[in-house]
């Protein structure tokens, strides 16, 4: 499907429409990451019991803005034994996919503006979901070469976690995104947002049987660094993680790169599970209705992964690892073939849903008993290590003199 705004060519009328968009979609996402921000300090304040921000502005929403201008104004610290280019380019690249991911997400429905159509999202590429994953994919040479060029040892290790677990839950990620454009038959945002618009019944979340959107949200949330799964960031263990010799406005760009981020996936997921800017509008205004409904939509993802930061505990690094590759990525290729086995025909999806499930409870089997094992042997070696250090305190003893 092609943009109608280039249906006549490309003439000055285009190329001004086209600056605008750009320019409106960036201010619209700085403004979101202020007030996102100031979302989340409220949200979760309200659910501790706390006041929260309330000093800046009213309700305390320039709080934000406050503390971008104190970043402003702090040192701007640059190690001795940093790179000094990689470690001045690592934050943009951190915050550059989040940007040009939101440009081709569908905010609103079609309107005409100086006699030509123009959709409300910056582009449309035929490829808008290869563009998705490859940005999501460049996203993590930001944290990576974040911690290799900061030339201390404990951003180096934040940023090699940070990267194994991006790395992991990407693959769960791109298996999800396939089903949607199997269901779809388009690697468009637009057509994919169009797919689902005859009812929320056609939205993909029922499409695709549910499940795989829980998936897709687990793998979004580790791909982001966010609670629970903020290892990269794990303050006991590495300070401040990757960012730790970072101040001032660049370590603002790694913080507003994480709360851009949010935003950015969260309408992801509305636009390829639950119908983009689809829903009931009204005759007058009718090109805003479509606008309320994504932004309404989004929100509520925002207010899910606040409460999910306000509610579950960090996990280990060892069972964030085990949750990718033993549970998302063999849930993920499971579900993954009975939607294509469907697609081809009901008694293939039947006989291929019936085999994921028989091996999926062998998989359970199989990782039960290698665990039940392994705590077998744990056990076994520190009853081992218990006894030896038994025996050698005996041999340290000295024995009682039998002399009367």
């Amino acid at each position: 499907m092609a943009d109608p705004l280039f249906a006549h060519g490309v003439d000055l009328g285009v190329v001004v429409i086209v600056a605008v968009k750009v320019l409106v979609i960036f201010g619209v996402l700085l403004v979101s990451v202020m007030m996102m921000i100031w979302f989340e300090r409220k949200v979760i304040s309200d659910m501790q019991n706390r006041v929260g921000p309330d000093r800046a502005g009213p309700f305390g929403v320039l709080q934000t803005l406050a503390d971008g201008i104190k970043l402003f104004f702090k040192e701007d610290l640059l190690p001795d034994q940093a790179d000094r280019f990689v470690f001045k380019l690592a934050p943009y690249l951190a915050l550059l996919p989040a940007l040009l991911i939101f440009t081709i997400v569908p905010v609103g429905g079609v309107v005409t503006i100086a006699h030509h159509v123009v959709e409300l999202q910056v582009a449309d590429p035929p490829i808008g979901i290869l563009f998705l994953l490859a940005l999501s994919s460049v996203s993590v040479y930001g944290t990576m070469l974040a911690g290799w060029s900061s030339g201390s040892k404990y951003p180096l290790l934040g940023s090699i976690r940070a990267s194994a677990q991006m790395i992991s839950y990407e693959a769960a990620m791109g298996l999800i995104v396939a089903m949607v454009i199997i269901v779809t038959h388009s690697l468009s945002t637009r057509a994919i947002v169009d797919s689902q618009a005859a009812s929320f019944l056609h939205w993909n979340i029922f499409r695709l049987g549910i499940l795989p959107f829980p998936l897709f949200l687990v793998a979004v949330t580790a791909e982001l660094n966010r609670p629970p799964f903020d290892l990269a960031e794990g303050e006991q263990e590495l300070v401040g993680g990757f960012h730790t010799e970072y101040s001032s406005l660049r370590f603002a760009l790694f913080y507003m790169a994480e709360f851009m981020n949010t935003i950015t996936m969260s309408a992801v997921m509305v636009t390829l599970f639950f119908g983009g800017p689809d829903g009931p509008g009204f005759h007058f205004l009718r090109w805003l209705w479509p606008i309320v409904w994504f932004a309404g939509k989004t929100v509520v993802f925002l207010y899910v992964y606040v409460w999910i930061r306000a509610a579950l505990p960090r996990l280990r690094y060892d069972q964030l690892m085990g949750l990718g590759w033993k549970v998302l990525i063999p849930f993920s290729l499971g579900w993954l073939l009975v939607v294509a086995a469907f697609r081809a025909g009901t008694i293939w999806g039947l006989a291929v849903f019936a085999g994921s499930a028989i091996a999926a409870g062998g998989l359970w089997q199989a990782i039960r008993v290698g665990q039940a094992r392994r705590e077998a042997l744990e056990e076994g070696s520190v009853g081992w290590r218990a006894q030896t250090a038994a025996d050698a305190h005996l041999r340290a003893v000295p024995e009682p003199d039998g002399g009367g």
